[in-house]
């Protein structure tokens, strides 16, 4: 089977905007770069417009940057299945599309895009079959992830050439800041970038800048943890456009953008702070150091993924670097710990950079996007052979 003519992408929203992100970028990827037709059925067309302003809510079809987006919805249409299908991080696909599936002479190539993880399992379980119970239908888990064992990660095909273009201009990072209507930093200053979950441990580092000897800019773009950060600052209440002063410490709130301008932040912030999934893998691609806010469980889960991912990131990191690293990201998820934790991280700032920057490029050869295409032409042609075989028997 040749590269997929259609593909029908679907997601739900169960919280914040890890799902929709994730999705909207594969759309956009498979559609921009790979010339495949994509249908990207979302069930809250308000949280995809966050990430692209010009989507409609109000609209039940509509195309937007290459994509036709449906707005799905329980009265499903009737409609025909695309020859690969991608069910995102196990939403229950519409009982009506999945008897057409049933019925199509050529079966259409079902993956289960899984949630990222660095734990071991991981590559033991990618790209497992999984026979539905009751037709003649086969999906398959798909797996991102960090190793070659895995499905890699969602990387546009120039983002490290322009990142790196942003970066070596002086001038395209002056006139970014100008667009946020903030002066260049200070040669002393340190710019932060901050994207988080509610955070009970948030105050104690608001604090920890404010009080330390290095002048710090905040720059948060608007969300839920807007009202911790007012309340630190003494506020009731702020919103895009705000800016809050407290010892060495300034905070900026910014307006909600679109994935494209996130981006640019990272690549010009010293620091960045970040949540989920998909502004995780961003703050990679940036080659800055980050601190990951992973979504938090109740059954402590997320504290096995984050280590998971810890003892991955730092093979290879001086041993003393990655303990700080460790011993900062675990008090930041909610572990014992103190805020002086920061100093300690901080110190080694410059590694971290370096460290960053050749991370990024290892995980550059794995991705998803391509991974996702290959696979769905290997099961189509092994598909085609065991057909083939069946009619010269």
């Amino acid at each position: 089977m040749s590269t997929p003519v259609h593909c029908d992408i679907f997601c739900t929203v169960v919280d914040n905007y890890g799902d929709i992100g994730v999705c909207w970028r594969l759309a956009r990827q498979l559609a921009n770069e790979h010339d495949v037709a994509v249908r990207l059925w979302v069930d809250d067309l308000a949280s995809l417009q966050r990430l692209c302003p010009a989507v409609d809510p109000l609209l039940a079809v509509q195309q937007q940057s290459g994509i036709e987006v449906r707005h799905w919805t329980l009265s499903f249409p009737e409609v025909e299945p695309a020859q690969l299908v991608i069910e995102a991080f196990a939403c229950e696909l519409p009982e009506r599309y999945v008897a057409a599936m049933a019925n199509q002479q050529r079966k259409a190539v079902w993956l289960n895009l899984e949630y990222l993880s660095a734990e071991d399992w991981v590559a033991g379980c990618h790209k497992l079959p999984s026979p539905h119970p009751r037709l003649p239908l086969m999906k398959y888990f798909f797996f991102p992830g960090f190793t070659p064992q895995t499905g890699g990660l969602l990387l546009e095909r120039d983002l490290l050439a322009r990142r790196d273009a942003f970066q070596n201009d002086p001038q395209a990072i002056a006139a970014y800041w100008q667009t946020l209507a903030l002066a260049a930093p200070r040669p002393d200053e340190l710019r932060v970038s901050l994207f988080c979950y509610e955070n009970p441990v948030l105050p104690e580092l608001l604090h920890a800048w404010a009080q330390g000897e290095q002048p710090v800019t905040c720059l948060v773009p608007e969300g839920r943890v807007l009202s911790q950060l007012a309340g630190f600052f003494g506020q009731i209440q702020g919103g895009a456009g705000v800016a809050w002063q407290r010892g060495n410490l300034r905070l900026h709130v910014l307006p909600f953008v679109e994935q494209e301008s996130y981006d640019r932040l990272l690549w010009a912030c010293d620091i960045n702070f970040v949540r989920g999934e998909d502004s995780f893998i961003r703050a990679q691609w940036a080659a800055k150091p980050c601190v990951w806010h992973i979504y938090p469980q109740h059954d402590g889960v997320h504290m096995q993924k984050l280590r998971a991912f810890m003892n991955l990131y730092c093979t290879g990191m001086q041993p003393e670097a990655a303990q700080a690293l460790r011993i900062f990201w675990e008090w930041w998820n909610g572990e014992a710990g103190l805020a002086s934790g920061w100093n300690g991280f901080r110190a080694y700032g410059s590694m971290f950079r370096q460290y960053s920057q050749a991370w990024a490029q290892q995980l550059a050869g794995n991705s998803l996007a391509l991974n996702l295409l290959d696979f769905s032409r290997e099961i189509g042609r092994m598909r085609d052979f065991e057909n083939q075989a069946g009619r010269e028997t």
